[in-house]
């Protein structure tokens, strides 16, 4: 069966009920992240076919013990959840999938959303900085939020204290997005409860690429902050110390293509640093809305994002052709090509010039050891391996 199919009005792909529980119990089986999730695919041309091969793939990668698998009770069970919280699955292909964050390498497969579904596929501006904020700043960054919003984008941000808090609240009436770290129907910071219920029952959008009931813990923070990266068209940052979740976010932009603006502050204020910092490495100086609305005209003005996306059947990158149904790679094969590997990332390509092997071989054993918990990603799309594992 092909896992895709026109959405009314053909905006988009829509995916079958079953096909959004395969898809479900395929990204919360164990080793299965973004970047293996659209691997899979490719290999294989459908998640259900995929969820049959994990038990192969794992095996053939090395791993000595049964890689867990998402039951089809656990994916209904969690789809019940999101329903009773008001909330839905939407497919990286679907028409309300925010059109940015499918360009990004590793782009969440599925993401469940909660409030008003024409918010996520608005031009956006992300707006972070720091949760202890001065007056002065969460008033400025409260005025970009205001003035920008009301040129037509929505505002994104992480629902944290301080300067997130300030950009939501002035772009309630606009639209604005609540990017989460845990679930859904786990908030946090637990005082900003009631701002989200604002943003849900209004013109924002709560969303979250982890599963309902998941308390975020520290290590959730960068996926959140990586999320609002992929979904902005630029990211303004509004104090931020030097050490900071705001610089991480401010990097994953830089790494997305997206344009980054800076608002410059006091040399003697530890949380301008940070900010300080980013206009040196060339962030766009910003001191009024204008700045960013003139920034972001091109871009807005211009549909970059839309083209063909996250067919089950069909991907755009180099792996979908040379992975999909690929015969299994010989020992020798194998052999030579884990040996390439070591603890320093590398990137594909060099792997596939070293070994003198085919990019279907390379990247169908790749897969195999990361459904393993043998290999490591890192950003740019290398790889490296432990030589312990």
């Amino acid at each position: 069966m092909s896992d895709s199919a026109k959405a009314p009005g053909g905006k988009g792909i829509a995916l079958t009920d079953r096909q959004r529980i395969a898809w479900l119990r395929l990204i919360r089986s164990d080793n299965v992240g973004p970047v293996t999730f659209r691997d899979l695919i490719n290999h294989v041309g459908s998640a259900e076919t995929a969820l049959e091969m994990l038990p192969e793939l794992s095996r053939r990668g090395g791993s000595t013990r049964a890689i867990r698998i998402a039951t089809v009770a656990e994916a209904e069970r969690e789809l019940a959840t999101a329903t009773r919280c008001g909330a839905r699955f939407v497919g990286i292909g679907e028409p309300d999938y925010p059109a940015a964050l499918r360009q990004i390498d590793g782009a969440p497969p599925l993401l469940a959303v909660k409030g008003h579904a024409a918010t996520g596929t608005a031009p956006a501006l992300g707006i972070v900085g720091a949760r202890n904020a001065s007056i002065s700043g969460a008033k400025f960054a409260a005025m970009l939020a205001r003035d920008v919003g009301r040129a037509g984008y929505a505002i994104i941000s992480g629902l944290a204290r301080g300067i997130d808090t300030a950009a939501h609240r002035a772009s309630l009436d606009t639209g604005t997005i609540a990017v989460l770290a845990g679930g859904i129907d786990m908030p946090y910071p637990p005082e900003n409860v009631p701002l989200l219920d604002e943003i849900t029952n209004g013109q924002g959008l709560a969303i979250s690429e982890m599963p309902f009931g998941w308390e975020p813990r520290a290590r959730d923070f960068p996926r959140r902050n990586r999320l609002i990266a992929g979904v902005a068209l630029g990211l303004a940052v509004v104090e931020a110390a030097s050490r900071s979740g705001s610089l991480i976010t401010a990097r994953y932009a830089a790494d997305f293509g997206r344009l980054v603006f800076a608002v410059p502050g006091s040399p003697l204020d530890p949380r301008c640093h940070g900010t300080n910092g980013l206009l040196k490495d060339g962030a766009v100086v910003t001191t009024e809305a204008r700045d960013i609305l003139e920034a972001l005209a091109p871009l807005s003005r211009i549909d970059l994002f839309d083209q063909p996306q996250a067919r089950e059947t069909e991907e755009t990158d180099v792996g979908a052709e040379t992975l999909r149904m690929t015969p299994p790679p010989g020992e020798r094969e194998r052999e030579t090509i884990v040996d390439a590997l070591g603890p320093t990332p590398v990137d594909i390509d060099d792997i596939i010039r070293h070994t003198g092997f085919s990019a279907s071989a390379v990247y169908l054993v790749l897969l195999e050891l990361d459904l393993a918990s043998r290999l490591h990603r890192h950003p740019g799309g290398r790889v490296s391996i432990d030589p312990l594992g």
